[in-house]
């Protein structure tokens, strides 16, 4: 069950990201990305793997040292739990780019390889849009 949860969480958030990737335009894409609440249902799922090992995510999370760590991700639901929050947070990153994208007028041909490259190695991503939005922003400056 638990490694059916793992694979559910990546499909809860493919369709905002398909939009976000393929019909940047679109206005549904649009409502769609402007919401928090797509993370909801990546929530619920992490609520339903987080629950079983509370006590070792709580020791974690609160008294964080590499070897709980460690322990906590070498259990089944604390590892699906860890990726149900990283695909979350990538969704809500991923939903922020999408938009600031569409403010400053950012292509989507240069938007789309960002957004992708944010579902699968955000930390690269995010500091790589970052130049392109500062970049954008001091052009619409100089107009």
């Amino acid at each position: 069950m638990t490694g059916f949860l793992f694979e559910l969480t990546f499909f809860l958030a493919a369709p905002v990201w398909f939009l976000m990737i393929l019909a940047p335009g679109w206005r549904v894409t649009e409502r769609v990305a402007a919401s928090p609440l797509t993370v909801l249902p990546l929530l619920a799922l992490w609520a339903v793997l987080a629950a079983p090992v509370l006590p070792e995510l709580w020791t974690a999370v609160s008294s964080p040292d590499i070897d709980t760590f460690r322990e906590l991700a070498a259990l089944a639901n604390g590892a699906g739990a860890i990726w149900a929050q990283i695909i979350a947070w990538d969704l809500l990153l991923g939903q922020w780019m999408y938009r600031e994208g569409r403010r400053l007028d950012i292509s989507p041909f240069l938007m789309a390889p960002l957004l992708l490259l944010t579902i699968l190695l955000s930390p690269i991503a995010l500091p790589l849009f970052l130049a392109v939005r500062a970049w954008r922003m001091r052009a619409a400056d100089t107009l």
